[in-house]
């Protein structure tokens, strides 16, 4: 065999990964993609009509209850997932996410609609959620994997948002009787077969720190250097920064279907959702624009807040304001946190990127849960813009004074250059 015979083809190397069975990377991605959309569509065909009951039992009380329990579900998923990424693969980790998550949707489902407690509910609605984003944390780390650029990571986010939004419009043009409820059941629960399908390819190994070099020159330097090592480093700053933008802002957007049923009817939830999609849809267009500002985080990711909340102002108003509403909300939300998430794991450490993304949704769902749980009680449906108004100018003024101080910062250095430079 000659030696050209033996080299690598170069179109081969440079499109192909090391993938199993010699996937292409846009393959792969495309993969991931359709089995989150297909598992998001049934989520969110069954939680529409779960929110669509209990508003109709309860108010907008016991929708925010539910919502309230998602989110905490959201929050403790965090540790979980932190605690089974040391000990299990991607693979291992989807498919028990996956077979759990499938079983509690049905089973909230159906003790809603058979009048059980609701706090028995949404005890079983917290759990369905930690199953549901350990399982989400470990597809965005299957993402990362193949491509962790900021395009990626938010193509994915607008494509899992766009089909949420469809999925709850379609639960909310559903006529309430037998047959309706059998085939949501049905797509509620086997929806995530696609998940558990593309877990068998998954390439993400358990989160362990890479070995040490043997370079130490004492045992006592290499316990420290383990110690250093062995947590997920996480920036809290960031992360704190991420949960304070969606306790501002994300409120109305997460009680969309409770708001819009309350203000115009259920009928308006399918148009609401259906602007939500559109939004998303242009998000990742967005991203690239605002990338080309080069513009900080600090000042960026205050301004996708004010976006989700700008359309809340004539929301009440007209059933138009409450399109334009999910419209910004969609693209400004999936926007705000495909950029979070992207940062987040170009930023980890080798072997931690499944551990700090489901901290990234964790955070950003405690803001969200204290946001939707404090709306109802300090508001009424038509009130909903002032509250709106109220939280786009703190957004908007925190934006103002990060921009401010990169600027002073910026012609400080342009100073200090030019006195070096004359020096």
């Amino acid at each position: 065999m000659t030696a050209a015979t033996d080299a690598p083809a170069p179109h081969r190397s440079r499109h192909r990964t090391d993938l199993t069975g010699g996937r292409r990377r846009a393959g792969r991605l495309r993969e991931l993609l359709v089995s989150g959309v297909v598992d998001s569509f049934g989520l969110y065909l069954g939680w529409t009509l779960f929110n669509l009951v209990a508003v109709d039992r309860g108010g907008l009380a016991m929708a925010a209850l539910f919502n309230s329990a998602m989110l905490l579900g959201v929050v403790l998923s965090a540790p979980v997932v932190g605690r089974l990424a040391r000990l299990l693969p991607g693979r291992t980790l989807l498919l028990l996410a996956g077979c759990t998550e499938a079983v509690l949707r049905v089973s909230t489902l159906a003790g809603l609609l058979a009048g059980v407690d609701a706090t028995v509910v949404a005890a079983g609605v917290t759990l369905m959620h930690i199953a549901a984003f350990t399982g989400f944390a470990a597809m965005r780390a299957e993402v990362a994997a193949v491509d962790a650029r900021p395009r990626s990571m938010t193509r994915y986010a607008l494509s899992i948002a766009a089909v949420e939004a469809l999925g709850a419009g379609v639960a909310a043009l559903l006529p309430m009787h037998t047959a309706a409820l059998t085939v949501v059941f049905l797509v509620y629960g086997l929806s995530l077969i696609p998940s558990m399908l593309t877990a068998r390819r998954a390439r993400t190994a358990r989160n362990v720190p890479p070995p040490l070099p043997d370079t130490f020159p004492t045992r006592v330097e290499r316990r420290r250097a383990e110690t250093r090592t062995r947590g997920v480093r996480v920036p809290l700053p960031v992360l704190a920064a991420g949960s304070a933008i969606m306790l501002l802002s994300a409120g109305p957007t997460l009680l969309s279907v409770a708001l819009a049923t309350e203000l115009y009817g259920h009928r308006a939830v399918a148009g609401a959702a259906a602007a939500f999609s559109a939004g998303c849809l242009l998000s990742s267009w967005a991203v690239d624009r605002v990338g080309r500002l080069r513009l900080p985080p600090a000042v960026v990711w205050p301004l996708w807040g004010v976006g989700m909340l700008a359309g809340w102002l004539l929301a009440p108003a007209h059933v138009a304001g409450l399109f334009l509403a999910q419209f910004l909300s969609g693209l400004c939300m999936t926007a705000f946190e495909g950029g979070m998430d992207a940062k987040l794991a170009q930023a980890a450490r080798p072997g931690t990127v499944t551990t700090v993304l489901a901290w990234s949704a964790s955070t950003r769902a405690l803001g969200s849960a204290v946001a939707v749980r404090t709306l109802p009680l300090l508001i009424a449906a038509p009130q909903v813009g002032t509250v709106a108004g109220t939280a786009a100018v703190i957004l908007s003024v925190a934006s103002l004074t990060a921009l401010a101080r990169r600027r002073a910062a910026d012609a400080a250095r342009r100073e200090s250059a030019f006195s070096g430079g004359t020096a």
